[in-house]
């Protein structure tokens, strides 16, 4: 297997772009990415993307975005796997190029949420839980997140006020990236008063949807020895339950456990030689948990 770069790098701020369609916003970062990269043509185009078909009523997102940037012929797929949609086709082009099977691939992930109303948003995104057990009988992304936050503050004796370094810790961060949601600096004394969502769980326990994309352009290290590039020491993935009930233990990662565990392996690194650590906080409690499973903190010590 070839080891693989990253060549290139394109994205749009995540905002409410209301003057740009799905295609726009993802042609945009793709073509950031290729004038990064120094390339005009791709052997290959992944996509990553869960909601274009019911909100935008897009779907074909590989032939679409294809068509857009003057990428014909070429292999172009879209990737699905709800809020891992962008990693999925990242590393699906990863394997490609590693492979052999393609010398270059462009990967775009990209979604349009704002189009839609909250409720229609709200019900889009439950798609990605079981349908029958799950959405069947009412429950939401957000419903599922407190059911677990709750469980997990009253077996582990935390209160809602202790997860609230999550959040602020985030908004800081923020500030110094022009990309970012939302640049706002809060508080524990805000983050206590924000508006109750779901119990435990309030609006700034929740990440803000948004429109936005991000590309990049990946091919052999090999190939571009003398060119800045950034090679990718390890990837890999695992699934569990879908439903959350179904779990073995519902308080637990274990598919983020399985993959950063063999991620590690693959890197010859440990939790303590990682540097940065970038993790899906859609909810604060999935920090918490997603901390834990990838070895940064003990059970129940994620907080």
């Amino acid at each position: 297997m070839k080891k693989v770069a990253i060549l290139g790098i394109g994205q749009t701020k995540v905002d409410e772009h209301w003057d740009k369609s799905l295609r726009e916003l993802g042609g945009e970062a793709a073509f950031l990415a290729m004038q990064d990269a120094g390339v005009e043509k791709v052997d290959a185009l992944y996509v990553g993307n869960m909601l274009s078909p019911m909100v935008s009523g897009q779907n074909q997102l590989g032939t679409f975005f294809g068509d857009w940037v003057g990428l014909w012929k070429q292999e172009a797929v879209k990737i699905e796997a709800a809020c891992g949609s962008g990693a999925a086709a990242f590393r699906s082009a990863l394997m490609a190029v590693s492979a052999g099977d393609v010398e270059s691939a462009l990967v775009v992930g990209v979604e349009k949420m704002t189009d839609k109303a909250g409720k229609d948003v709200t019900a889009a995104l439950a798609t990605a839980a079981d349908s029958d057990y799950e959405v069947e009988q009412g429950v939401s992304f957000v419903g599922i997140n407190a059911l677990v936050m709750r469980r997990y503050m009253h077996e582990f004796g935390w209160k809602h006020e202790d997860f609230a370094p999550f959040s602020i810790n985030s908004h800081a961060n923020a500030m110094h990236n022009p990309y970012a949601r939302l640049h706002e600096k809060i508080t524990v004394e805000k983050f206590e008063r924000s508006s109750m969502v779901a119990t435990p769980i309030n609006l700034l326990d929740a990440s803000p949807v948004g429109d936005g994309a991000a590309a990049v352009i990946i091919v052999p290290a090999e190939k571009v020895m003398r060119r800045p590039r950034v090679v990718v020491s390890a990837s890999a993935a695992a699934t569990d339950s879908i439903a959350v009930h179904s779990r073995k233990d519902p308080m637990f990662l274990n598919a983020a456990y399985l993959s950063s565990k063999q991620a590690y392996e693959m890197a010859g690194v440990k939790p303590e030689d990682i540097d940065v650590f970038e993790l899906h906080d859609a909810f604060s409690i999935m920090a918490a948990l997603s901390l834990e499973a990838t070895g940064f903190a003990e059970r129940g010590q994620g907080v």
